[in-house]
């Protein structure tokens, strides 16, 4: 039978992508040759880069590799993220991500990076509950106590944050939308100067994380009203989620992750995620977590990458319900 051009190209076609395969292959074996950046779009000190660093040492024991922490804090993470989406994607530059990275993206007007075109997830490395917790001027020891409270005064409460488009200002967004509370959002740079407004009674609420509050809630300087994920802490037992409390469909967390340039190869993008993988669930890091109220996560890129997508489209509801759009 006779040779065709169409038959030929498609040998071609073949052949072309075998080879590559084969390439890339041989390029995630000999994976790493030098030192790997590490974007954290934060600055250094809080919270988040702190797991990143934890995370770093971790991957350069495994890897060989030095895995070098890179802050490019600013524009609520957008700069650093933006760094990233636009950096070659030969698995050298990497991109530690919390959920703020999704919430500043759905409240953007005109966004900087697209959360699910210009990454490859590689893994999520944990997840916390927020917390929320109440001034003592508020005199509500549970939800709907304060959903009460907020209701009845004429000029409602005010939720404090760390800025505007983080998690926890979203979250709060999405229990007024559930609640039919009557709550004004007061954002601040940072948790610090959040969490001391909140201390001096200057704002009634926060949804914050665990570290940020935890040592004033054992002190009693704030009252501990519920968690917001689907179970309770183990740090706080006795205390509620907000679903248990009366408001259907609240289930918000905080979480950690690792994204790399999209269109790196996947060769490279599986040699990371297990690497991640054994780091997340490695004694260190569990304990950290664990201590902090996290639950260490182990997954496939696959599995982040639907968990990207379903919060996006989350925050993007809240957003436009809320009317966030443009808020930085």
């Amino acid at each position: 039978m006779p040779t065709t051009p169409t038959t030929q190209l498609l040998r071609l076609a073949t052949a072309a992508a075998a080879l590559a395969a084969v390439s890339f292959g041989a390029m995630a074996q000999d994976y790493p040759k030098r030192a790997i950046t590490l974007i954290v779009p934060y600055a250094a000190g809080g919270g988040t880069d702190n797991v990143a660093r934890a995370l770093a040492k971790g991957m350069s024991d495994s890897l060989k590799q030095a895995v070098v922490v890179d802050n490019r804090g600013g524009g609520g993470g957008a700069i650093g993220s933006k760094l990233a989406a636009k950096s070659d994607p030969d698995g050298y530059t990497l991109l530690f991500v919390s959920s703020s990275f999704v919430t500043h993206a759905a409240t953007e007007a005109k966004q900087s990076y697209d959360v699910v075109k210009d990454y490859a997830p590689i893994a999520m490395i944990g997840r916390a509950p927020l917390i929320l917790v109440s001034h003592k001027s508020v005199a509500a020891k549970t939800v709907p106590q304060l959903i009460d409270a907020a209701k009845k005064r004429p000029d409602g409460i005010n939720f404090a944050s760390s800025g505007p488009g983080t998690v926890l200002h979203l979250a709060g967004e999405l229990f007024k939308l559930r609640t039919g509370a009557n709550m004004t959002h007061v954002a601040y740079k940072g948790s610090g100067p959040a969490t001391a407004d909140l201390l001096a009674g200057r704002t009634q609420i926060f949804f914050t994380t665990v570290p940020a509050m935890a040592q004033h809630v054992k002190s009693g300087a704030v009252d501990l009203l519920a968690v917001t994920g689907e179970r309770r802490s183990h740090l706080f037992p006795e205390i509620p989620t907000v679903a248990e409390s009366g408001v259907p469909n609240y289930n918000i967390t905080t979480w950690w992750g690792v994204l790399a340039p999209a269109k790196t190869p996947q060769p490279i993008i599986d040699k990371l995620n297990k690497v991640v993988n054994e780091i997340a669930s490695g004694e260190a890091m569990r304990a950290r977590l664990i201590s902090e109220g996290a639950t260490p996560h182990s997954g496939t890129p696959a599995q982040f990458g639907t968990l990207l997508g379903n919060e996006l489209a989350l925050w993007q509801e809240v957003a436009k319900a809320s009317n966030l759009k443009g808020v930085h």
